[in-house]
């Protein structure tokens, strides 16, 4: 069977969105536009970077994510969020700063290398080519992430002097992701 890029893009965008949140990130939702409105390519997942809470567990699944944002953290809200989370989970808990990612169909070789250089030099320093054959996918990651253990049998792991730096560092790293999203975004239109 020969693949059709046309097809394939027309279908996966008309499909409902099953990601966890249940849509796109308002960050990344404008390059996201601008990727599906041109011929040659179409995006398959995105993320504007997060802060997230979550299950160390070796597989993903039901009840992973205990705490989700998207959005700037403020050092009072997420503290008590903590709390909260350390008085329900005896097991351990990670915290996870990620950078904005975005996986890519395109519709040959060259859009999918133009499209990753474009990213690569801009910033999106973990980027790769997942396919190089009829569906020529590329992702596109940023840089500027961090994980560690933050709760573990109930208990808080770190002080707040600890916690100031972290919140403020990742607030850091996901405004610079948004900066990489709308360069990119700009590259693309």
């Amino acid at each position: 069977m020969v693949y059709n890029f046309v097809n394939s893009k027309k279908n996966f965008l008309a499909k409902k969105d099953k990601s966890n949140k249940g849509g796109i990130d308002e960050q990344i939702a404008l390059l996201c536009e601008a990727i599906n409105a041109r011929d040659d390519c179409f995006s398959t997942s995105s993320c504007s970077g997060r802060m997230v809470l979550v299950r160390d567990a070796l597989k993903k699944g039901k009840g992973l994510f205990l705490f989700r944002t998207h959005d700037i953290l403020e050092f009072d809200s997420f503290k008590k969020i903590l709390q909260e989370v350390a008085g329900q989970e005896q097991e351990t808990v990670m915290f996870k700063q990620e950078p904005c990612l975005l996986v890519v169909s395109c519709k040959d070789a060259q859009t999918q290398e133009w499209l990753f250089n474009q990213a690569r030099n801009n910033g999106w320093k973990k980027s790769g080519m997942l396919s190089l054959n009829k569906k020529f996918l590329v992702e596109l990651m940023s840089t500027g992430g961090m994980e560690f253990p933050i709760i573990n049998k109930g208990k808080v792991l770190v002080s707040d002097e600890f916690l100031e730096v972290v919140i403020k560092k990742s607030n850091q790293n996901l405004k610079k992701s948004w900066e990489r999203i709308y360069d990119l975004e700009k590259r693309v239109r």
